[in-house]
């Protein structure tokens, strides 16, 4: 077995090689979308897929940083596809960045994406590759840990319906790729079975972030005419589209919850007017801040060290998130 595990880490190895040189000889450019900070001699390169409002939010924030923190962060134009951003990162590493903010499209693909930078390190923010493609001080992952999201929707909702004994549930997820819709789905089955409660999935399907998506894919889970007491969004934006699609269908959400993740504008005040009924905060501002602070330690320090938030093992920094629902949400407008 650790042969073979070998060989298949060599031949990624070799595919990644191959696909960055290949990028290169297309001679294709590294755009920018924008920019922001004073310089101070650090020069940051941002990559990241397009954005929903959350990923919006997190792109705002970083430049807000940027500022304060005193260097100059580009923001490359959207990939649209994994060959786009390892173009875009392997164009980047050879204009003089001193080091890379990466959304992964795919966080699969973070090999490739490393080997595209050479040298530089590497921050990803908001969606955390695989821990055997972080390295301390070269390849450290900014986010929230995914699994509370899950837990505190699970804990809510299980509560709120009068602790069953058992609950049939939907779960909308959202990019089939990006870690939280794996691990916040998975921690909401995992918290409720943990706590004596027998769990029925009668309906899981993505709906990537998307409140429109969430509509389309719940009038689908309608027509299979089954019974479920509550919704389970990965993000604010399908818990507002599976709370417009309920209440077209005449379902009353005080009876039903709907439940999301982010404490965006839209979800929170999606919460006041009584349709859906939590969310979980997650800091944009926080994880922006973070993601340039800890570009900035390497590229100066070499070192992560004395960052609030990071984990023992120098591989993450972690940003908590934080319970939402009607009794505190104006607090977070």
């Amino acid at each position: 077995m650790k042969n073979n595990r070998g060989i298949r880490t060599l031949s990624v190895l070799l595919l990644s090689i191959i696909l960055v040189v290949g990028v290169m000889l297309t001679g294709c450019g590294s755009s920018s979308g924008g920019s922001s900070g004073g310089g101070g001699g650090v020069k940051v390169f941002y990559s990241g897929p397009p954005s929903d409002t959350f990923k919006q939010l997190l792109m705002d924030n970083l430049q807000a940083a940027a500022g304060t923190e005193g260097i100059t962060l580009d923001m490359g134009d959207p990939c649209e596809s994994v060959n786009a951003q390892v173009e875009q990162i392997t164009n980047a590493a050879s204009a003089g960045y001193d080091a890379i903010i990466c959304l992964p499209v795919d966080r699969s693909t973070a090999l490739q994406l490393e080997v595209c930078a050479g040298d530089l390190p590497i921050v990803y923010v908001n969606a955390c590759p695989d821990e055997q493609f972080l390295k301390e001080n070269q390849y450290v992952a900014v986010s929230s840990y995914e699994m509370n999201a899950g837990e505190y929707q699970a804990e809510y909702v299980w509560n709120k319906l009068g602790k069953p004994s058992s609950m049939n549930i939907v779960i909308l997820r959202g990019e089939l790729t990006h870690n939280a819709a794996v691990a916040r789905s998975v921690s909401v089955k995992n918290w409720l079975r943990e706590n004596g409660v027998t769990v029925n999935v009668v309906f899981d399907d993505t709906a990537n972030w998307s409140v429109d998506e969430a509509v389309e894919v719940i009038d689908i889970f309608r027509k299979t005419n089954q019974s479920f007491d509550a919704v389970f969004c990965n993000n604010d934006d399908m818990a507002i589209g599976a709370c417009k699609a309920l209440k077209a269908a005449g379902y009353d959400l005080t009876k039903v919850p709907v439940v999301g993740v982010d404490a965006t504008a839209a979800g929170l005040q999606s919460i006041l007017d009584g349709d859906m009924q939590f969310t979980v905060y997650q800091s944009a501002k926080g994880q922006g801040e973070k993601a340039v602070q800890v570009a900035k330690a390497l590229v100066t320090k070499g070192s992560t060290e004395g960052i609030e938030g990071l984990s023992e093992d120098g591989l993450y920094v972690w940003v908590p998130f934080e319970k939402v629902d009607a009794s505190n949400a104006k607090q977070y407008q």
